[in-house]
């Protein structure tokens, strides 16, 4: 149901978009990669690019180790039963 308001509003910017035509296209890429462009923009670009490269670092890191953990802890219990590290408590009997 989401969709709906996607497509309708694609289609209702094409349609105005068609009619306005080739200079307003061209007049609004112009403004917006001058203000792409701009000092106080890029700036504000950098800052996100540094803060999500340190974010994305810090979370590769951390699933690395939880990795790792995981697989040492899988390599320590290989070949074993499960069960085998449990202590016998039946004493010799069945339990029957």
């Amino acid at each position: 149901m989401a969709r709906i308001p996607l497509i309708l509003g694609g289609a209702i910017g094409f349609v105005l978009g068609a009619r306005a035509g080739r200079p307003t296209y061209e007049r609004i890429k112009n403004v917006a990669m001058g203000i792409a462009g701009s000092k106080p923009v890029q700036a504000a670009q950098r800052k996100a690019d540094e803060t999500v490269g340190e974010y994305a670092r810090t979370q590769a890191s951390k699933m690395t180790d939880s990795v790792a953990d995981a697989v040492k802890g899988k390599i320590n219990t290989f070949g074993k039963p499960k069960g085998d590290d449990l202590p016998d408590t039946t004493h010799g009997q069945s339990g029957y």
